[in-house]
């Protein structure tokens, strides 16, 4: 049997708000959303979003993890789901354009520590956050930073299901062989007849893998 992968995002995802976004508007001031437009616009990379959005975040990494407990809540069902998962040996990778330092700790608090996860590298720095793309050969990456791990784990042989909601996700998405595929994920599939399952919390996820 051919072996399983589930590529999952993070944010708005697991979470049921954008944490990165949570920091941005605490920590960044207001011109942060000027930035935003642009990247979503197609105006300038999401590589350079983040050096120049997170590039104002000045504060701490304590001071940023206290400022996020209890802004946000896991989607229903995630643990059944991690351990549907284990049950069945697949392989679960949270490949995310967020920032490593607080996937990190919102897993840990969760009790998943041991999920494997990429994310944007976190640097604090006295001058702003510098948070980079590096993918698995080492190289910096300005945008397709989950398309880049897509593409490694079916070069591994892996059949993958890849479970996401936003912009970033449809392309990577779409080289799967099963998409999950909520908000603005399953409106780009709709409107570009792809093939996907819409979810609304994990356990849609869990019912419908015991079929695959």
């Amino acid at each position: 049997m051919q072996k399983t992968l589930i590529q999952c995002d993070f944010d708005m995802t697991v979470t049921d708000r954008d944490v990165s976004l949570l920091i941005l508007d605490e920590f960044a001031g207001n011109n942060w959303h000027m930035l935003w437009d642009n990247y979503n616009d197609g105006k300038i990379s999401l590589g350079e979003f983040n050096e120049r959005a997170f590039g104002m975040v000045k504060a701490g990494r304590n001071e940023i993890l206290d400022f996020i407990k209890n802004k946000f809540e896991v989607r229903r069902g995630f643990s059944q789901f991690v351990e549907y998962c284990r049950g069945k040996n697949y392989r679960i990778v949270i490949v995310s354009n967020g920032l490593d330092f607080y996937i990190e700790e919102v897993l840990r608090d969760i009790g998943w520590e041991d999920i494997e996860y990429h994310a944007a590298e976190t640097v604090f720095l006295p001058g702003g956050l510098q948070a980079r793309y590096i993918n698995h050969d080492g190289m910096v990456l300005d945008s397709d930073f989950k398309l880049s791990y897509t593409k490694l784990f079916l070069s591994q042989g892996y059949r993958v299901a890849y479970v996401g909601d936003g912009n970033s996700d449809f392309i990577p998405a779409q080289k799967c062989q099963r998409i999950f595929a909520t908000e603005l994920l399953l409106k780009h599939c709709r409107d570009n007849k792809v093939k996907c399952t819409p979810f609304t919390s994990f356990l849609d996820v869990t019912a419908e893998l015991q079929s695959w």
